[in-house]
């Protein structure tokens, strides 16, 4: 316990207000999901700008500002280089990754190891997968649990019950949907309060220059030594953070994989995904990071007197904010909180329905059944993530979150990349990719010192809990290249749509037919209820509206409201019926069925575009 009190009552009001609020805006969306693909999936409707907010919500977790910033406070400004490691991956993610899962209609990373590889994979991918996502949401609970025993004096175990709960609860009633929606408020938020505590320093110490001048000149590089400290090291911080963390991040990580298929097309996932990794992951890494520096520039400025790095970005938001402010601040911890553990147990949900109860254990069941199944999965896994958080315990938050990502992503990575990029990469490689290298990373507990140790770049055993990130990706890498030339490939026609290259095949499954990439505009047309189009997801647009849109018969559309800030809330997708006769020029002829999916009211304006 910190002897200082931090915060007023005033503070602590304004936090709980912000805890409220957020909890009844998730559980307001509820009214959004009727199924198990909006419960899952948000309905596929959401825009570019929406899902990047919620994608770097995501990321930002309650551990960030307390793990960032006890590193910037400890080194300095490299403590911003585990966010700036993305880029590489962008390739990947846009050109392979986004339209296979999208086009392919994947709904789990398991489903997409078994239509891949075969079963088995799927079997030991879906279990590791869900220990990795179970592990992150006891590393999140245990985050929140420490900052509230720092403010409150609670015990961590009952801060990290009370946020459980709160989060359960919105996820449970309005999963996707609510999630998108609140993640939105929440990464604002978090950016807001992160980079207005900065420029509140800036302030305070009467200008950059002055700021600058209290950091240590130690403290001022972009990136640590290559190999020092071996705590923080810039090749363990690469392998560990860019390599395997942010791989599992765009790859394996199913609450990822949830927000790319609630994008309302892959053309918007480009948008995306630079707006996500170029311009806020770099401002989510000032955000998450200044407390420590500015915490040391107070220390070194007699302001502060010598704290704990891990209470850095408190103490220093405690004494450069006035009442209230300093609870928004503290808001944004709870929001960093709520926005990646919501998405976290939504991940687990989906993939227990999708990979585990709906193939094994009751298939062929109604909507209904899986969509009541999923939220009572959702609270099952909050459940979860608090049985691992007296285990996290032991550690400080950055050492257990290194650790955790080191050990169990590498595996079930390398099967996911090797298997997009490689087309002779086979079901057997990828079995023993995965089980295989898991076993080899178990036995680098029992000996780290013989397979840790000849990779530790002269780092000695602090390195460790990063450079087994390396040791498990360089050993899994090996036995799936090896096992490969031994055995047999899939037949080639069964592989088009999962594998680089053939993204053109999965285009065509998609939509049943031959993709339409002609470019074309947006038009604006107004909604007219047809009963006779019920069930067949079809719309009626005039001719001219098709000629602009550059769009055919058969063509999938996107209608949504006119309102482009709604970011997609209010759409549907459709298909081009044969075009209407003259007189109805302006009109879109819509069922009312998915006239309500789209909540749009007869003769309102919309806008339609082209997907395909």
């Amino acid at each position: 316990m910190i002897a200082q009190a931090i915060g007023g009552n005033l503070d602590y009001v304004v936090m709980l207000g912000y805890f409220v609020a957020v909890l009844g805006f998730g559980l307001y969306f509820g009214r959004y999901t009727a199924t198990t693909k909006d419960f899952f999936f948000g309905g596929q409707r959401f825009s570019w700008w929406l899902i990047a907010f919620s994608c770097v919500a995501t990321v930002v977790g309650s551990y960030s500002f307390v793990k960032y910033s006890a590193a910037g406070f400890r080194y300095g400004i490299c403590s911003t280089q585990s966010y700036l490691n993305d880029w590489f991956w962008m390739p990947i993610l846009v050109l392979a990754w986004i339209p296979i899962v999208y086009y392919m209609r994947i709904q789990s990373v398991p489903e997409y190891m078994e239509a891949r590889f075969d079963k088995k994979t799927r079997v030991a991918a879906t279990f590791i997968i869900l220990l990795y996502i179970i592990g992150y949401i006891g590393i999140n609970l245990i985050t929140l649990g420490r900052m509230l025993h720092t403010l409150l004096d609670w015990q961590v175990m009952t801060g990290a019950v009370v946020t459980a709960v709160a989060v359960a609860l919105y996820v449970y009633i309005g999963g996707q949907t609510a999630i998108i929606m609140t993640d939105l408020v929440q990464g604002l938020i978090l950016l807001i309060a992160g980079l207005g505590l900065f420029v509140a320093a800036i302030y305070h110490f009467g200008g950059f220059g002055e700021f600058w001048s209290l950091i240590p000149q130690e403290h001022k590089y972009a990136f640590s030594d290559f190999n020092a400290p071996p705590k923080f090291s810039f090749i363990g911080i690469y392998v560990q953070d860019g390599l395997a963390n942010t791989g599992a991040l765009m790859l394996m990580h199913q609450g990822f994989i949830m927000r790319f298929l609630s994008l309302k097309s892959v053309k918007d996932s480009r948008r995306m995904v630079v707006c996500w990794i170029l311009v806020l992951a770099p401002l989510a890494a000032v955000a998450t990071s200044c407390g420590g520096w500015i915490a040391k520039a107070l220390v070194n400025n007699g302001d502060l007197p010598t704290i704990e790095p891990g209470d850095s970005f408190v103490r220093a938001a405690d004494f450069l904010c006035a009442p209230g402010i300093f609870g928004f601040v503290l808001a944004a911890l709870t929001a960093a909180l709520m926005s990646t553990a919501d998405s976290l147990i939504n991940a687990v949900s989906a993939i227990f329905v999708n990979d585990i109860w709906r193939p094994y254990v009751k298939p062929d069941r109604s909507d209904k059944h899986y969509l009541r199944v999923a939220r009572i999965t959702s609270l099952c896994a909050a459940g979860l993530g608090l049985a691992l958080v007296p285990i996290f315990m032991r550690d400080t938050i950055y050492g257990a979150h290194s650790m955790f990502t080191a050990a169990v992503t590498p595996p079930v990575l390398t099967a996911i990349f090797l298997g997009i990029i490689w087309k002779r990469y086979t079901p057997a490689a990828a079995f023993v990719t995965i089980a295989g290298g898991a076993v080899l990373i178990g036995l680098s507990f029992i000996w780290p010192d013989v397979l840790v140790g000849p990779l530790d770049f002269g780092m000695g055993p602090d390195s460790y809990k990063f450079m087994r990130a390396l040791f498990g990706l360089l050993a899994a890498g090996t036995l799936g290249a090896s096992v490969t030339w031994f055995t047999k490939p899939k037949p080639e026609a069964e592989l088009k749509g999962l594998v680089a290259g053939t993204q053109i095949d999965a285009m065509r499954k998609f939509k049943g037919g031959e993709p339409n990439q002609r470019p074309g505009q947006k038009v604006r047309l107004q909604t007219k209820f047809d009963r006779s189009l019920s069930g067949k997801n079809v719309v009626i647009v005039p001719q001219l509206a098709l000629d602009k849109m550059a769009a055919e018969p058969d063509d999938l559309l996107y209608a949504s409201h006119i309102r482009w800030w709604y970011g997609g809330l209010r759409s549907v997708h459709v298909k081009a019926g044969q075009p209407a006769s003259s007189n109805q020029s302006e009109l879109i002829l819509i069922s009312p069925g998915d006239a309500a999916t789209a909540h749009f009211t007869e003769g309102q304006q919309v806008v339609v575009e082209k997907i395909m």
